[in-house]
């Protein structure tokens, strides 16, 4: 089984979770989840069975050592999970409306996770056929870029699987809004990407077609693009095939964790072939590995919190029947 190596932000989400009233005040309860995209998908791959690793820095405080004692706690391999001596650990507020939709205050500036460097990590913490798993939320100053930028070059010369998860919080950038640029830039590393609609929306300079034609055009890495859209079928585009898979109708509780259940799912499958050609798969293949990573997320948004709402296997088939074999069998 492939190795999975996420790096990026590990947080604590407070999750507004319900309101209380006191001398007239309405006053909202939080209860703390640990969370971060990246580390998310860590848990995701490792509570399936996988082999995963989270990468990144938290701070030498109670948050970051419950970050770390929690990834440990649900199988994640943390000998790349650093603390720093003085920065404090990123921390985000999540409300939720009725719907379960999410929105973010974050207090992230000059946290622990935007002050790793590159050097700080083994020049073989990707090997060949490993997967390095990103996200856009490591773009957000000079110095997380480069690291993001080093570590994705390292990983295409030790001819490891880049994924990213585009995964975009305007508010964490200037301005409130993304820079296209750089995230562009973090697209050429990778073999597979994953966008929601509204990312994708938001990068199309261009109709969606001609950008996604683009990213095939400019970047000899990429195999496949995933977009998700809540509710929608799922798409997929590839060099030689495209097409959708549909979402089943789920109840939902908690958005917060879905897509980085869904792309770690997905991930979870792809490491575990082991053909020598990356993700060099069959239209079936694919599909089989979309209906199970949707299923991933459907059991994750009908429970609230980040990693205690990411399924285990024997979770995963109450949504979508399996054998090991059935899911991660060997492309034809």
């Amino acid at each position: 089984m492939k190795k999975v190596i996420c790096f990026g932000e590990a947080l604590i989400d407070f999750l507004n979770t319900a309101n209380e009233v006191h001398d007239g005040l309405n006053i909202p309860v939080f209860n703390q989840f640990p969370g971060g995209a990246p580390a998310n998908a860590a848990v995701a791959v490792a509570k399936l069975g996988g082999s995963a690793f989270f990468a990144g820095q938290v701070g030498d405080d109670t948050f970051g050592h419950y970050l770390k004692d929690a990834l440990s706690r649900y199988g994640v391999n943390t000998k790349f999970t650093l603390f720093h001596p003085s920065a404090k650990t990123a921390l985000a507020f999540v409300s939720l409306d009725t719907q379960g939709e999410r929105s973010f205050s974050f207090c992230r500036s000059a946290s622990a996770d935007l002050l790793v460097n590159a050097e700080q990590f083994p020049s073989d913490l990707c090997e060949t056929q490993d997967i390095l798993h990103l996200c856009s939320n490591t773009l957000t100053t000079n110095e997380i870029a480069n690291t993001t930028f080093s570590l994705a070059s390292v990983a295409l010369q030790n001819n490891a699987i880049v994924s990213v998860d585009v995964n975009l919080r305007h508010n964490l950038w200037d301005n409130n809004k993304a820079d296209k640029y750089s995230v562009n830039q973090l697209l050429s590393y990778a073999k597979v990407i994953k966008f929601s609609k509204e990312e994708l929306d938001y990068l199309s300079n261009k109709s969606e077609r001609e950008y996604l034609q683009q990213l095939f055009a400019q970047n000899r890495q990429c195999q496949l693009i995933l977009v998700t859209d809540g509710a929608n079928p799922v798409r997929y585009f590839s060099r030689d095939y495209a097409g959708q898979v549909d979402v089943p109708p789920t109840t939902v509780s908690d958005t917060t964790c879905g897509g980085d259940s869904f792309i770690g799912g997905f991930l979870f499958c792809l490491s575990s072939i082991h053909n020598t050609k990356g993700i060099d798969l069959d239209e079936d293949s694919l599909q089989r590995f979309l209906k199970f990573s949707i299923a991933c997320g459907a059991h994750t948004v009908a429970k609230q919190g980040a990693f205690p709402a990411l399924p285990k296997l024997a979770d995963v088939s109450k949504h979508f029947p399996f054998t090991d074999k059935s899911v991660c069998k060997e492309p034809q």
